[in-house]
């Protein structure tokens, strides 16, 4: 098992989870985090820790494409180890639909 980051987090991007990650597995792109599956040692202290419920067990259904959009995008974004300043408009898009379709953005973060 781990932890996948899922579409909530586009476009508000807290960081908090960045913070409390014992391994440093979360990766920046612009506007989201992605965790590396490989490195997350499933120890769920990070899920608790979004203000935006974006972080979920990858034994919840349905999270297959996400499980394989954090693994793809750990891969080439940079690696976060510290919390960051979240988006001006991020309490606006927390639970907005279809982030992914609207706003999802493939070039990494700014962040480190």
């Amino acid at each position: 098992m781990t932890y996948v980051v899922t579409d909530n987090c586009i476009r508000c991007k807290y960081m908090d989870c960045v913070e409390v990650c014992p391994v440093d597995c979360f990766y920046e792109g612009e506007n989201m985090l992605v965790i590396h599956p490989d490195e997350c040692i499933d120890c769920g202290v990070c899920e608790p820790e979004c203000p935006a419920e974006a972080i979920k067990p990858d034994t919840e259904p349905g999270l297959e494409s996400w499980l394989k959009l954090n693994a793809d995008y750990a891969k080439t974004w940079p690696n976060i180890t510290q919390k960051g300043e979240p988006p001006a408009d991020a309490k606006a898009m927390d639970g907005v639909p279809n982030k992914l379709e609207a706003y999802f953005s493939p070039n990494p973060g700014e962040g480190d």
